[in-house]
């Protein structure tokens, strides 16, 4: 079921996220009241509140809208032949990079920080293969799930030279929108970055031993809009990389946004071909009031990315896209939700 490069969503705002690991499609015990018929007229609203996370492709509002029966044949078609292939081969490659990651770590004790743990003090052989064959397979894998071709371009941004640092330095992080899991594949392949996870991540099969080498986290949007960046990454005072991510589609959107992980990886795979489209900016430089200001820093990146990328800036989080998402589910969140921000 092939896509084309073409992108239907209409465009609303833009944010950054943030996720602990807890499922955000099923209604958790403590924090929503009993299930209470939410009307169309209030969906309508909360699709207008909370944008950022509304579905907008064929299959609808978290992929369980009505398909016609060609839509339904070919997906059927799929089911029964393509993703079988691809979880086979998707499966193999996992395993096949555990075992790198086994091999490599092997007699290496991880480092130890109360409950977290990882591998970051690796380095000669052992930190070259990881990586190298990290890229690769993170590569093949995106081709498995339909990405046969990325899309890459680099955009000149005129700065103002007095608020830019002269200093001529290697980007210390690479910050980016973020808009389904499928990100991770493809900054793996691209320049493999160490990245942030949550601690649950580190106890999940196979996943769990690469992801105390490599991991991230964040809440997935829509695509239109950018959600706040977090600070972490700004704090050293460094330069930072901006890459702005895109998927184009016409019937079945990679965004992980008002959708169960199954569903999304089940039709994801079901898609004959899938495209991202990367732009990558200049290297930002911060001038020395956003040094002493990690806040200022992260809002002016975030800014310059939403206007190259035609983003549309966002301040909800995570919270509010739970209380959507119990919404969409039949239950009216209670107000304690809308205070799970993490800091």
């Amino acid at each position: 079921m092939e896509s084309e490069l073409k992108d239907t969503a209409p465009k609303p705002t833009v944010m950054q996220p943030e996720s602990d690991g807890r499922p955000l499609l099923k209604p958790e015990p403590g924090t929503l009241r009993p299930q209470i018929p939410v009307s169309n007229q209030s969906i309508e609203e909360m699709e207008k509140r909370y944008a950022p996370f509304v579905r907008y492709d064929v299959y609808g509002t978290m992929g369980r809208g009505e398909l016609p029966w060609v839509e339904k044949f070919l997906l059927g078609i799929a089911v029964m032949f393509m993703v079988p292939m691809r979880v086979v081969a998707g499966i193999t490659i996992l395993v096949v990079y555990y075992v790198i990651c086994r091999v490599c770590t092997v007699f290496l004790a991880p480092n130890r920080e109360g409950e977290q743990e990882d591998y970051a003090h690796m380095g000669g052989w052992r930190r070259a293969v990881i990586v190298q064959s990290g890229r690769f397979l993170s590569r093949v894998l995106l081709f498995v799930f339909g990405f046969y071709w990325i899309c890459e371009t680099r955009r000149v941004v005129e700065v103002d030279e007095q608020d830019q640092s002269e200093e001529v330095e290697r980007p210390g992080a690479i910050v980016s929108n973020h808009i389904s899991y499928i990100d991770i594949l493809y900054h793996m392949s691209s320049s493999f970055p160490s990245f942030v996870a949550k601690r649950s991540v580190a106890k999940l099969p196979l996943v769990g031993l690469i992801s105390l080498l490599f991991t991230e986290e964040g809440t997935t949007t829509n695509g239109d809009y950018l959600l706040p960046f977090k600070t972490g990454a700004f704090l050293a005072k460094t330069p930072v990389l901006p890459i702005i991510l895109r998927y184009p589609f016409q019937r079945f959107s990679p965004a992980w946004d008002s959708i169960s992980g199954v569903r999304h990886v089940i039709l994801l795979l079901c898609q004959f071909a899938n495209y991202i489209e990367v732009t990558k900016l200049p290297v930002y430089h911060p001038s020395e009031q956003e040094k002493e200001d990690p806040k200022l820093y992260a809002e002016n990146v975030r800014r310059l990315m939403a206007r190259e990328g035609n983003l549309i800036l966002s301040d909800i989080g995570l919270a509010e896209k739970r209380v959507y998402h119990a919404a969409l589910n039949g239950n009216i969140s209670t107000p304690t939700v809308l205070h799970q921000k993490d800091d």
